[in-house]
């Protein structure tokens, strides 16, 4: 290459502190330092926002009004930056529709496949036709018994199109009300709740209809006629003249619909598009294998199509690994005139197919839903969507692409990323895993801390520079002279109380029995798609909220002994919020206290305002030009939306008179502009406000604002930030699951966690981490580790015990890498 650095020069945005610097082209460079330290502002906000720009400021004004794009990076000059492409923190998870063939494309090449190749049936008579180019030209072919017909278009074996199946719309499963749910306590009367779908909004009227239709409302719902309860349950829907008593007292006469239990959520599901509300209404659903299609989502007829001797179905369901082995059965079994067309299909569908081995995801199926990938599943089908297209003079930005994988995992992409340096592009990681760190050409550290304390690069160079050098905070970890076990684990004894749990089949999991100690930290551990999240979110969860609730339990769990657990919380990296109205403030509820505090100010009382004119969201307190958002998005049609601060508040949010107000000389405004250290300096002595500050200092989460929204949040600080929310309950029979907290966190970071737990532990909960991390696994009193590696191939406990024991059990892939690990840092 003539240009052999990227210069970057005044680079400011967010907390980047105007710096400068240049990164080598055509290398693997790796972007680390604290949470908040700008590692993202330099990597997205500048070289991606700005390579991405570029590359579309050369498309036409025409096009450019379709895509959406980044507003210009607040920079000085870059130069020499090439095109850029980013693969996200965290993918968006896949809707119900979407398989692992969907994601992949492979599924599009597979349907061409057998729309072309197939041997097709007569959709009448049932005759079969050989393969034939006919079918290629778009012509009829002819079935053994000379009838002709038109074969199957590829949109046939689409379940998304005309392929779907009638039964389930192509879902492959259907779901079905189960009265359990809806009386789950037929000893209760209506009057004391016996109908837990009258529960519903705009139902809550039903039981006192029912009751001037004659029936008790006092007696159990168990010992009402079978008439009554039939009505109950599945009464016409129709209007009755009836009197309604209001919560005044007053009665009024109506002319009102009335809805059965069943109905109730019927009539819900269909007017609501909530996803919360959809989710509780889904709770009354059992979800059961679709009878027509038996889960393969498509119309039976097209399933009797073959290639090489098997339906699309049967090739859907195949491991990915085999799929090569029954491709290459394909052109041997058509005609020579066919052997082309052939030969172009099956190589377009191996080169699919090829990314996806390479990246380890050879258990997958076809048909696998994306819903049910873990997170490390879905960023290396990210990936591989990337390397097929083999390009060359890119810049490839990825964010933490080892979230989700195990430490064997984390081997093979550092493989593909030297693969795509190799093809001539450059690679940018930001990340925190040491081994992602230790493989780079060339390593920028951010720091010295987070937030106003962070921004600045303070060090930079090789991956044996930074070991040496006394700036770097990542070197010590690099070198292996930090500190690794930094928590004093509690052994597990017999005397310990143990949560049982014991899952017939879901997924890969069949006939699992698993046991983990109460109060102490267990790691979940096991090679990505070895079925930790199944295990635990999906079975042990679900089971003890049931448990709790009186319900029951799932399907697929059942045995569950856990007596003295009272309360599940789960904690991941999901976003917090969704637009730029949840704020820091406003999730904590910080701002509710601070509202509470200026009402009750003398200015406030004076004006005889309450609370409500203290809020952005409402039309007393809001900027009536922003409407409280702070911002103006401004729609310049082809180039990208420009948000600029609001010309009116600039920025504050309130409208001029809710800011006269002041509560210990700041205005509301002033108070969110500050950072949470800030504010705790100025409030500590203040009891509600100042704990709640202390307890996401505490979670190292003192360098963001108040008002700073949190949709824009990192996975780890959207981590921290919920558990900040419930660490003032009481944590006395609490069982927290954390998915992956080690997310978006420096090795320095995961102390400041790991003391928040043993915080938790003291308090009496119970903790369980799904994790892969390293520096976690290590300080955990306990482990369960799943495999020996994903898909059909795991599914099975392998090692537990102390991550001592783990580390020396050679049954446990993640036990040989733990080993490597202690030994690394002399532990």
């Amino acid at each position: 290459m003539k240009n052999k650095e990227i210069e970057v020069r005044g680079a400011r945005v967010n907390n980047l502190q105007n710096i400068d610097l240049n990164l080598p082209l055509g290398k693997f460079i790796a972007i680390s330092g604290l949470s908040g330290s700008g590692k993202s502002s330099l990597a997205m906000g500048v070289l991606y926002a700005e390579g991405a720009r570029r590359y579309l400021d050369a498309l036409s004004t025409y096009t450019r009004r379709r895509i959406s794009q980044d507003s210009k990076a607040d920079v000085t000059t870059i130069r020499h930056l090439p095109a850029a492409l980013a693969l996200r923190q965290r993918p968006t998870v896949p809707n119900k529709r979407s398989t692992v063939g969907t994601m992949t494309e492979s599924a599009n090449v597979l349907r061409l496949l057998f729309s072309r190749l197939g041997s097709h049936v007569h959709p009448q008579t049932f005759s079969r036709a050989e393969p034939t180019l006919r079918v290629a030209e778009g012509l009829d072919v002819q079935a053994a018994d000379g009838k002709c017909f038109m074969p199957p278009a590829a949109e046939d074996f689409a379940f998304n199109s005309r392929g779907a199946c009638p039964t389930c719309q192509g879902l492959g499963e259907i779901k079905q009300l189960v009265e359990s749910r809806i009386v789950p306590d037929d000893s209760l009367s209506i009057r004391a709740g016996a109908i837990a779908t009258w529960r519903l909004p705009g139902r809550n009227f039903m039981p006192a209809m029912v009751e001037q239709l004659g029936i008790d409302i006092d007696r159990p719902f168990r010992e009402l006629s079978p008439t009554d309860q039939e009505f109950i349950l599945h009464g016409p829907k129709r209007k009755y003249e009836v009197n309604l008593p209001t919560k005044t007292g007053r009665v009024f006469h109506t002319n009102a619909l009335y809805e059965s239990a069943y109905a109730a959520v019927e009539d819900s599901m269909q007017t609501s598009s909530n996803e919360k509300t959809l989710q509780k209404l889904n709770k009354f659903y059992d979800f059961t294998e679709c009878p027509t299609c038996h889960g393969t989502r498509l119309k039976p007829w097209v399933l009797k199509s073959l290639v090489a001797g098997c339906d699309i179905a049967t090739v859907s369901r195949m491991e990915i690994k085999d799929l090569p082995t029954w491709a290459a059965k394909i052109e041997p079994s058509l005609p020579p005139t066919m052997a082309k067309l052939a030969h172009n299909l099956v190589t377009e569908f191996c080169q699919s197919l090829q990314p996806l081995i390479d990246l380890g995801l050879d258990y997958l199926t076809l048909d696998r839903a994306g819903a049910s990938l873990s997170t490390g599943e879905l960023q290396r089908i990210q990936l591989s969507r990337t390397l097929r297209t083999a390009t060359t003079g890119v810049l490839y930005v990825l964010d933490e692409p080892s979230i989700g994988l195990h430490p064997a995992n984390v081997v093979g992409l550092i493989k593909i990323l030297r693969a795509l340096v190799a093809q001539g592009n450059t690679v940018l990681v930001v990340d925190h895993n040491p081994a992602v760190i230790g493989a780079a050409d060339w390593v920028v550290e951010l720091g010295p801390g987070a937030g106003h304390s962070g921004g600045q690069v303070i060090a930079q160079g090789t991956v044996e520079q930074i070991k040496e050098d006394s700036a770097s905070l990542i070197g010590p970890f690099l070198a292996g002279t930090a500190r690794l076990r930094v928590r004093s684990t509690t052994p597990v004894v017999l005397s310990v109380p143990q949560i049982t749990w014991h899952v017939t089949d879901k997924y890969n999991l069949h006939n699992v029995r698993v046991q983990i100690p109460e109060n102490r930290l267990t790691a979940v551990t096991g090679f990505s798609g070895a079925g930790k999240t199944t295990l635990f979110m999906e079975s042990l969860e679900p089971a003890l909220k049931a448990q709790l609730t009186g319900q029951e339990l799932p399907n697929h769990v059942d045995f569950l002994d856990a007596p003295n657990i009272k309360r599940v919380v789960e904690i991941n990296a999901t976003p917090v919020g969704k637009n730029v109205r949840s704020t820091v403030a406003t999730y904590t509820g910080i701002l509710d206290i601070l509202r509470q505090k200026f009402t009750s100010t003398r200015a406030a009382k004076e004006k005889k305002w309450t609370v409500s004119h203290f809020s952005y969201n409402t039309k007393q307190g809001a900027c009536p030009t922003c409407k409280g958002t702070g911002v103006l998005n401004l729609d310049i049609q082809y180039l990208p939306d420009m948000v600029q601060p609001c010309p009116t508040c600039h920025g504050q949010r309130y409208n001029a008179e809710t800011l006269t107000v002041t509560w210990h000389g700041f205005n509301l405004a002033q108070i969110l502009a500050m950072t949470v250290s800030e504010a705790h300096d100025h409030f500590a002595d203040t009891t509600k406000l100042g704990t709640v500050l202390a307890g996401l200092k505490e979670m190292g989460l003192g360098y963001l604002h108040l008002g700073e929204a949190t949709p824009a949040l990192s996975g780890g600080e959207a981590q921290r930030l919920k558990l900040a929310v419930d660490m003032s309950k009481d944590q006395h029979g609490t069982l927290y699951l954390f998915d992956e907290p080690s997310i978006g966190l420096h090795p320095l970071d995961e102390r400041l966690l790991l003391a928040v737990f043993d915080r938790l532990l003291e308090q009496g909960a119970t903790i369980v981490v799904i994790e892969h991390d390293l520096d976690l696994i290590a300080n955990a009193d306990y482990i369960v580790d799943l495999g020996p590696r994903g898909g059909h191939a795991g599914g099975q406990v392998v090692a537990t015990g102390t991550p001592a024991a783990v580390a020396h059990q050679e049954q446990s892939l993640t036990g040989k890498y733990l080993r490597a690990h202690l030994t690394h840092f002399n532990d």
